[in-house]
């Protein structure tokens, strides 16, 4: 009696599918490392009790973003300045009050929004998208009546990764990176050694590439005891910059550093901003600005 044959074609195309299944494994697991969106916003803008916008812009790959403008007190002396602020990779900006509080405490103007897919912000997110939400916020701040060299460019982590890619594509008057690491790759590879992370990870964010061809000042805070984004993340950024440059070091771990150090925060984005070159320069009056919402 004759057995049957294996078939050489299915025992090769079973080969084949583990690699491949591998290989589509691991991009979905760079994905949604990469990219933790919330859809629900936690709290509201109103939380601050301050004089606020409830904005919408669009992109020019048509995703409808959402955001929040807290304007300046009206006599402070960096009203001028507005800061466009890109958060992290996870929740969305009712995560970042915080965030906004402290850098009003500044004097300036404060634009959060949400990445498309964050938030009430439509689509899905992607390298080359946040790109692009970034400089939708930065033409509805130039709309809204700022000169493109009042901004300031805000990046939180995965943001400053964002905004180090705007100064590249739009006129800016300073550059901020806050606890921002090198590249994803890199860090991919200090998180995940186990990974081949370098040769499979499709996500960029390359700030270290960047750097060297932003020509605005750039202003670095990041903590020693940040245990996500190691403070040697911000020493290379630091050494590739060009100046005018500063590092400012901040407390805390990689999410607390307002908790526990708030006032070294404070004390290095208020003394940066006012020795900042841009001269003040009339902003929207109450006449020509959209009407703001009052917290109830």
């Amino acid at each position: 009696m004759s057995l049957p044959r294996p078939n050489p074609w299915r025992r090769r195309l079973g080969l084949g599918l583990v690699p491949l299944g591998l290989f589509l494994l691991l991009r979905w697991f760079e994905r949604a490392t990469v990219y933790q969106p919330a859809r629900a916003l936690r709290l509201s803008a109103a939380t601050l009790g301050r004089l606020f916008e409830e904005v919408t812009f669009t992109t020019r790959d048509g995703a409808r973003l959402h955001g929040w403008f807290f304007p300046a007190a009206p006599d402070s002396p960096l009203r001028h300045l507005a800061v466009l602020h890109a958060h992290g990779n996870a929740g969305n900006i009712s995560h970042r009050l915080d965030v906004a509080d402290a850098l009003l405490a500044s004097g300036v103007n404060v634009l959060l929004f949400d990445y498309r897919g964050y938030g009430r912000s439509s689509g899905r997110p992607s390298e080359e998208g946040t790109y692009r939400d970034a400089e939708a916020a930065h033409a509805w701040l130039v709309a809204r009546g700022f000169a493109a060299t009042h901004l300031i460019a805000f990046g939180e982590s995965l943001g400053g990764a964002v905004v180090a890619e705007l100064a590249l594509r739009a006129p800016l008057a300073g550059l901020v990176l806050q606890s921002t690491f090198t590249s994803i790759p890199d860090l991919g590879a200090e998180l995940f050694p186990f990974l081949p992370v370098r040769w499979l990870a499709r996500c960029r964010y390359d700030t270290l590439a960047k750097l060297p061809r932003v020509r605005v000042p750039v202003l670095i805070l990041h903590s020693r005891e940040d245990t996500l984004v190691r403070f040697a993340h911000a020493e290379r950024n630091f050494a590739a910059a060009n100046p005018p440059k500063r590092l400012v070091e901040l407390a805390g771990d990689h999410n607390d550093f307002l908790d526990v150090g708030r006032e070294l925060f404070h004390k290095g984005i208020a003394s940066w901003l006012r020795e900042l070159p841009a001269a003040p320069a009339p902003v929207p009056g109450p006449e020509t600005s959209p009407p703001g919402n009052f917290p109830p």
